[in-house]
């Protein structure tokens, strides 16, 4: 598991590990970066699916009612296939993006 910390964000990779290790990791280190948006990027699957990308909605809700944007990155999975509660995005620069505009929404209080 890679962590790449930028200012308030930390984008989350993976290298060549199934998605159940993937995401034992991910509860196991979850501490270290429970205060930062999260992106999570699964460009490293070669399959995915929407099922797949739900086993992170537990998490992911934890971590967006601590106030912190949590957005999975893949081009195996749109955002039509998954629950509104879960973001997921095709690439990093719209991941960046969408925690952008959530960060401007929390300032606002919107």
């Amino acid at each position: 598991m890679i962590f790449d910390k930028d200012g308030t964000t930390t984008i989350i990779d993976q290298e060549k590990k199934s998605l159940s290790i993937f995401l034992k990791n991910l509860d196991e280190r979850y501490q270290e970066v429970k205060n930062d948006n999260l992106i999570i990027n699964l460009f490293t699957f070669d399959k995915l699916t929407s099922g797949d990308v739900l086993e992170f909605l537990d998490i992911s809700n934890l971590h967006r009612k601590s106030g912190k944007s949590f957005v999975i990155v893949t081009d195996k999975v749109t955002y039509d296939e998954v629950p509104d509660e879960i973001i997921v995005a095709p690439t990093l620069q719209e991941a960046k993006d969408i925690i952008e505009m959530e960060e401007i929404e929390r300032d606002l209080d919107l």
